[in-house]
């Protein structure tokens, strides 16, 4: 059954004073220095991982005194880009299927390789629009006329609440309502627009949120399972350094920002495998 396509997210490139816009495909990227002659390493992170990617990275850049630059978009877009050669440290995503992908064309070290985080999907209202939405079966209603998610096809967020739907039964009714979007970010701004009804989003990206409600959180017990595995790149510019950082992400430190941010911080030694 057809889904109608929400125009936009792309590509999401956040900026944030130590990161920059990044162009792929250049030759000569190995031993990548800033213009400080400080080392640099790039990090293809989910787009849900924004704001706390963006503080564990910069205290990182801080005190090791190593530029790191963040390229965060939908994973299944980062992914891609690694497959075709994109000159990438450190790869974190928002589910194992587009970890596995890279894996598969020989682009992650699979000994450095760890499940990170997890999270809990959310089903997100207009802030004007309360009320309406405290279940599952009020997303069937009449007045939920088009509810965004990620691409149910491609976008981990989007993957993850098409199964949770599947299992509650709805999917085949509300098929016809979604508004697939290319990034877990471009649907909650869909439902901070209030050009959909009701979004299924990541908790963690609700909370950033200020014109949105959360109508109703999905239990853990009741969605999938969520797991963000980050690795160092096979080929990577700097593989030893791209190992430091990925020893960072699980630091205590990087933990309580992650957890501070409303992630769930996988036990140490989750190993990451497909």
């Amino acid at each position: 059954m057809p889904v109608r396509r929400l125009a936009g997210g792309k590509r999401s490139i956040m900026l944030l004073g130590f990161a920059v816009a990044v162009t792929f495909g250049c030759a000569g990227e190995a031993g990548r220095a800033d213009a400080g002659g400080r080392p640099t390493l790039l990090v293809s992170a989910a787009a849900s991982l924004s704001e706390a990617i963006a503080g564990v990275a910069e205290r990182y850049s801080d005190e090791q005194d190593v530029r790191v630059r963040l390229n965060v978009a939908g994973s299944q877009m980062l992914a891609a880009q690694i497959i075709e050669g994109a000159p990438v440290d450190v790869f974190i995503s928002a589910d194992v299927l587009q970890m596995d992908r890279a894996a598969a064309a020989g682009r992650i070290d699979a000994t450095r390789r760890v499940n990170l985080l997890s999270n809990q999907l959310v089903v997100v209202v207009p802030s004007d629009r309360t009320g309406g939405v405290a279940a599952p079966r009020d997303l069937a209603s009449a007045s939920v006329a088009r509810i965004a998610l990620g691409d149910p096809e491609a976008v981990p967020a989007g993957v993850y609440a098409r199964r949770y739907l599947e299992a509650e039964g709805l999917w085949d009714s509300l098929a016809p309502r979604i508004v697939p979007a290319g990034s877990v970010r471009s649907a909650l701004r869909a439902v901070e627009a209030g050009t959909v009804d009701a979004g299924i989003v990541y908790r963690t990206d609700a909370a950033s949120s200020r014109s949105t409600e959360v109508a109703f959180a999905v239990p853990p017990e009741a969605g999938p399972a969520i797991v963000y595995p980050a690795a160092v790149v096979r080929g990577a510019p700097d593989p030893v350094r791209a190992a430091r950082f990925l020893e960072h992400l699980q630091s205590g430190v990087a933990r309580r920002r992650f957890e501070a941010a409303g992630f769930i911080a996988l036990p140490r030694g989750a190993e990451g495998g497909s």
